[in-house]
């Protein structure tokens, strides 16, 4: 199982990744009034808010297969974990334009947390596009 990922390293910084990303969108998805509270959404937010743990949920559950059910592990998934790096960026972007910039719809509820953890996903996930190389790209 560690040879799969080249070590205890990469490991856990890809259940820490993807446990995150499940955590986010079980919030999403299960507990979205109570996600809506925590950052001062209006209710017809609900169906959007829940669309991106939809997304959220198609790349947790893409994750477990790939890491652990795939006959053939983590080899040749450039695709996926690129795919992975590339949206953490753009959301990391975004919402840092959105909170940081732009500020269209900062209230007194609205945290760092929007930028901080896509900063944190798209760190997670660079460190694994280049530490698995050798097995993603094969």
């Amino acid at each position: 199982m560690l040879e799969k990922f080249n070590g205890i390293f990469y490991l856990i910084i890809y259940l820490v990744h993807f446990i995150g990303v499940g955590v986010y969108a079980f919030q999403t998805i299960f507990g979205t009034k109570g996600f809506m509270e925590r950052f001062g959404i209006d209710p017809s937010g609900a169906i959007m808010i829940r669309m991106a743990g939809a997304f959220m949920l198609a790349v947790f559950l893409m994750s477990i297969y790939v890491g652990f059910i795939r006959p053939g592990g983590l080899e040749n998934t450039w695709g996926f974990l690129n795919l992975v790096f590339i949206n953490n960026l753009c959301i990391f972007l975004c919402n840092f334009y959105s909170i940081k910039i732009d500020k269209t719809g900062v209230n007194e509820k609205t945290t760092n947390e929007g930028v901080i953890a896509p900063f944190v996903f798209t760190v997670m996930s660079a460190i694994l596009c280049y530490g698995l190389a050798d097995k993603i790209y094969t």
